[in-house]
């Protein structure tokens, strides 16, 4: 029981550190957590001895946490997204 809340509280940390580095202004800290997870997810098939569809599989479950944290910097940085638009859409008003 108490392995599995230590789990949880990881997770949740590491979701929330996904979240506050996709805040940043600059892009680039957002995308550390999701390319250091899809390097770890290559290690390990690339590893294994079986070269069947076992590793396949095995790749694609261990990138489930690199797709969850992508998903999580996108949503954050939707924000810069729009404010980089009216940014755009300002200085062509302005010409």
């Amino acid at each position: 029981m108490i392995n599995v809340l230590i789990v949880l509280l990881v997770i949740i940390c590491v979701i929330l550190l996904q979240i506050f580095l996709s805040r940043t202004e600059s892009k680039w800290p957002g995308l550390v957590l999701p390319i250091l997870c899809f390097v770890c997810s290559l290690i390990v098939p690339l590893n294994m001895i079986v070269a069947n569809s076992a590793a396949l599989i095995f790749w694609l479950i261990t990138n489930i946490p690199t797709v969850i944290l992508l998903l999580v910097y996108f949503i954050c940085r939707e924000k810069y997204r729009k404010k980089s638009q009216l940014e755009k859409m300002r200085i062509q008003d302005l010409e």
